[in-house]
């Protein structure tokens, strides 16, 4: 799912490209420049993807700029073909084939000096194509545990879980969450001469050097489980699986945890306790996954207010209380807004910041997993032990200012 909970934001202020007359040929000058002056304009933004969407009367391109989509062209419709046919012919993609969803990668200079890479997924649609490209340049270089965004003391448990000599540690969140990111951050930490690594991924984003890297081919018998698999057949200390997605994965998983390795791995969750629950349903035994689980942690992205342009605001204490603000905290807090400006683009925000709730898996926890406890009762020993939640993780970066308490609201509203 990557549609925003975030609030309509404003239309970016951006260049225009120039767009003369074209033919349909993809290698037509105006449709190399077209596309040349949005990849361009991407990287300005700092754009994660460029969505290509056609419509009844013409087409559209807009930009996902800190998880939020904003559109920034509709070019003319005699230009929508060349541009299409030139992405896939550049991406290694079948220009004949229409009907069916396909994969590609291209390599292009945006600038001087400077080549990013793209993952293209193009569908069709009742008006035609639609393209998607992933800018995976956009994917941040700091992999320290640092850049993550955690509290200190969630910092502290993090690196002391991930630094087991064995277990299986979790990141949970929906998807455009971060939490492959989170994963990256972990193995880097953990990327040392003495250790080896192997991650399995759909597809690999981030080649790390020093980690055997994998990428799933379905198609070719190379699941998640096959690969997992195969990896305990290379002595390996670390084991990285993009994501577990059926009994299969998750039983091999919860199984090398148990004999020797350190497992990480992802799930689509809400919050760190729903992860147990999950796993159960997925068929792993109870008391296997309380012998091997040591840490699940959940996280969400929150824009970060853009500190040129941000203004303080006056909430009523009542307005506070009805967002979760303690009582303690309502007469002296006064949150930042966006405004925008020529820094942020006139959005108001640049960037994002991970919230995260950080659950050590206790002695107590295990004896409710073995017990097949329900999810609330997880919630409540985690509360019991001073777990945050998603919401109080986001009202504290409200509180100091990194976002706004509107964002903060947003992000969690399923927490």
């Amino acid at each position: 799912m990557r549609t925003s909970p975030h609030p309509a934001s404003p239309p970016l202020k951006v260049a225009t490209s120039r767009q003369p007359p074209a033919t349909a040929d993809a290698d037509s000058p105006p449709a190399v420049r077209l596309l040349a002056d949005t990849l361009l304009e991407a990287a300005r933004l700092n754009a994660s993807d460029l969505h290509i969407e056609p419509m009844e009367h013409g087409w559209r391109m807009r930009l996902r700029v800190d998880g939020v989509l904003h559109e920034i062209a509709r070019p003319p419709a005699h230009l929508r073909d060349a541009f299409i046919t030139r992405v896939k012919v550049l991406a290694r993609m079948d220009i004949a084939e229409r009907r069916v969803p396909q994969d590609g990668r291209l390599r292009l200079p945006v600038a001087a000096g400077r080549v990013e890479d793209y993952r293209v997924n193009s569908l069709p649609t009742l008006f035609g194509e639609k393209l998607v490209l992933r800018r995976l340049d956009a994917l941040p270089a700091d992999l320290s545990l640092d850049s993550l965004g955690l509290a200190p003391a969630q910092r502290d448990i993090v690196d002391r879980s991930i630094s087991a000599p064995h277990g299986l540690v979790l990141v949970t969140g929906p998807t455009g969450s971060g939490k492959t990111m989170s994963l990256y951050c972990f193995l880097q930490r953990l990327n040392a001469e003495s250790r080896n690594l192997c991650s399995v991924e759909d597809p690999a984003e981030i080649q790390l050097a020093g980690i055997n890297q994998v990428s799933v081919r379905e198609k070719a018998g190379l699941t998640f489980a096959v690969a997992l698999r195969a990896f305990l057949r290379q002595d390996p200390d670390v084991i990285m699986v993009g994501e577990i997605r059926d009994e299969e994965t998750a039983d091999v998983a919860v199984k090398a945890a148990q004999t020797g390795h350190l497992v990480l791995s992802t799930l689509h969750t809400n919050d760190a306790p729903a992860a147990i629950a999950r796993l159960i349903d997925i068929g792993v035994e109870p008391y296997n996954l309380a012998a091997a689980l040591r840490l699940v942690t959940a996280q969400r992205l929150v824009r970060r207010l853009c500190v040129a342009c941000r203004q303080l605001s006056i909430e009523t204490p009542a307005s506070l209380r009805a967002a979760g603000v303690p009582d303690a905290e309502t007469g002296h807090w006064h949150p930042y807004v966006p405004q925008g400006c020529e820094a942020c683009h006139g959005i108001g925000f640049r960037g994002r910041v991970g919230i995260h709730q950080v659950m050590p898996v206790s002695d107590a926890m295990r004896e409710l997993i073995v017990a097949r406890a329900g999810t609330h009762e997880i919630a409540r020993q985690a509360r019991a032990e001073q777990v945050r939640t998603l919401r109080e993780a986001a009202l504290a970066r409200a509180f100091d200012g990194t976002t706004s308490l509107a964002e903060a609201l947003s992000a969690t509203e399923v927490a």
